[in-house]
């Protein structure tokens, strides 16, 4: 799942390895998230180590027995310069960056950040964490949007340039089943959630 709503407006800024709070608004969708998975036996809980992804995790696991591990692998992209600025500034700032994040260019970097060949082979890093559990176990997963696109693009098969087609909210959740042969895409970017109670 991706973490909640933060301070710094998360919807329109691009906060990569900036260490922004969850908002109050974040906050509540969180419980909301708590609220919807208390009934689900979770065997391991995995959150980026930022503040917003820790927070998030910590509201969930109050009904669970699970301790968070935190994980920098699991951190969003550092974008570097581009870091808390909306689309808009970038292509005004770098309009040659810019175009290739558009044209979802896979030798992109971030100036001053990573590459999205960086990116992925620390979301593969990740990945081996995952080996020493058994497909019995549900694992909960909590990080950032670019980081789950990438994960789902790893766990599917589907090429990494294909990332960006994956909608993954605020607060969202997405399920996948694993299995020696592959993975099963059951739900992706569920926010009904957040719904209930309002």
């Amino acid at each position: 799942m991706r973490h909640g709503d933060t301070e710094a407006n998360s919807a329109e800024r691009y906060w990569g390895n900036s260490d922004v709070k969850l908002s109050a608004m974040g906050i509540m969708q969180a419980e909301k998230l708590r609220q919807h998975l208390a009934a689900e036996s979770i065997d391991a809980i995995y959150s980026s180590n930022l503040k917003r992804a820790v927070v998030t995790a910590e509201i969930i696991a109050l009904e669970h027995q699970s301790e968070i591990v935190t994980c920098a692998e699991l951190r969003e992209i550092n974008f570097g310069k581009f870091e808390g600025l909306t689309f808009a500034e970038i292509s005004q700032l770098y309009p040659e960056t810019a175009e290739l994040w558009v044209k979802r260019d896979p030798s992109l970097e971030f100036p001053g950040g990573e590459s999205i060949a960086e990116f992925d082979k620390r979301i593969i890093k990740f990945m081996n964490r995952l080996e020493k559990h058994t497909p019995e176990e549900t694992i909960l997963i909590v990080a950032h949007c670019g980081t789950l696109r990438v994960l789902l693009c790893r766990l599917l098969g589907v090429e990494l340039y294909h990332r960006w087609q994956f909608g993954v909210g605020l607060a969202s959740l997405s399920i996948v089943e694993t299995y020696p042969q592959g993975a099963i895409l059951n739900l992706l970017n569920d926010t009904s959630h957040l719904q209930q109670g309002v």
